[in-house]
């Protein structure tokens, strides 16, 4: 069997009978070239199985037609489907998607950056790993459009977009205090993140808020092997067993609100074991609305991040930059609003005093 050869724009011009120029300028869609004869270069470019080389376009254009990805957790299904979205609404634009795994590790969130330069992209979108920031800067200032997703450096002049943790804790929070919960704790994960950092900052802002009484320790961190690779998935054991320690001590709280909706498995064993009905005798509300979120029995009250719309805004601010569109303009700093999104595990809870219903 002979070797395969790429055809190239000669071949179809040669089966054509026309030039080269002319098949060139049909597939780039350039308006000297009449419809019909577009649609038969088309067709036989088609036929005789024809790829564009996008290195030769990239020399023509002066641009890789590439966008980078940068993201630090494959296993967050956040990251699932941001990456879905960076993907489609680039590819709607006639970009290509590199997509770079950090696993939280300096060292490859250092040879991300150097990856995105030596290969060229037209810009990126980053998640990055918390901490030294020089090598983004020094890829911002070589004429890389960057945007930060989820996490922003501050000390850098970069645009961001990313989800307002905060806010959707906080709303969450005064909705199982406004269903009836007196006493609240918060199981959040042992890492210096700013989303954990957030999230803890809108609960403790909802409880004095809302005159809610506290525990003595209403933030508990849920210790998680996670410091090892904050790639690896979250685990319902990890809550399970500090759900564990909360429903045997003396001071059981009216809900539980845990920083992912992994966490939520691990507390919904726990108190049914000790004879605790989730949404009767403790509501428990998440974070994330996580495919399973649904289908908890009772189904989860939890806060829906807006992946999507970050993902989707996130390129277009991208584009605006690489176009040159907002050249000299402030970095642009956008935190989506998150939804909260009830469920039966928050249903109304009915205090006893002095033996009397409230």
């Amino acid at each position: 069997m002979g070797e395969s050869r790429r055809v190239t724009l000669k071949d179809i011009a040669k089966s054509l009978g026309v030039s080269v120029n002319t098949v060139s300028r049909a597939l780039s869609d350039k308006d000297s070239v009449g419809e019909r004869t577009r649609a038969r270069i088309k067709a036989e470019a088609t036929r005789l199985g024809y790829v564009p080389n996008s290195m030769a376009r990239s020399l023509v254009l002066g641009s890789a037609m590439t966008l980078g990805l940068v993201i630090t957790n494959p296993s967050n299904p956040f990251y699932s489907r941001l990456i879905s979205t960076v993907e489609q609404r680039g590819r709607i634009h006639g970009y290509s998607l590199m997509l770079l795994v950090t696993e939280e590790s300096q060292g490859l969130d250092r040879d991300a950056a150097e990856t995105l330069l030596r290969w060229g992209v037209d810009g990126a979108l980053v998640v990055p790993v918390q901490g030294d920031g020089e090598h983004w800067e020094r890829l911002d200032e070589s004429g890389v459009p960057l945007v930060c997703l989820n996490r922003d450096f501050p000390s850098l002049e970069l645009d961001f977009v990313g989800v307002d943790y905060e806010h959707g804790a906080y709303e969450a929070t005064r909705h199982l205090v406004e269903q009836g919960a007196r006493s609240l704790c918060l199981l959040e994960e042992d890492l210096p993140i700013s989303p954990v950092a957030d999230r803890t900052a809108g609960f403790q802002r909802a409880l004095a808020d809302s005159g809610a009484e506290t525990r003595r320790d209403p933030v508990l961190s849920v210790p998680t092997r996670r410091r090892e690779s904050l790639a690896l998935p979250w685990e319902p054991a990890d809550a399970y067993r500090l759900a564990q320690d909360i429903v045997r001590g003396d001071d059981l709280p009216d809900a539980i609100m845990v920083g992912n909706d992994y966490f939520a498995l691990g507390v919904y064993r726990a108190l049914a074991e000790a004879g605790l009905r989730v949404g009767d005798d403790v509501l428990v509300g998440g974070f994330g609305d996580h495919p399973f979120a649904p289908y908890l029995s009772p189904a989860l009250t939890t806060v829906r991040l807006p992946a999507a719309e970050i993902g989707a805004t996130a390129v277009d601010v991208l584009l605006r930059r690489i176009h040159g569109d907002e050249t000299g303009t402030e970095a642009e700093k956008r935190h989506e609003r998150c939804d909260l999104v009830v469920r039966a595990s928050s249903r109304v809870l009915e205090h006893t005093s002095e033996g009397n219903s409230t």
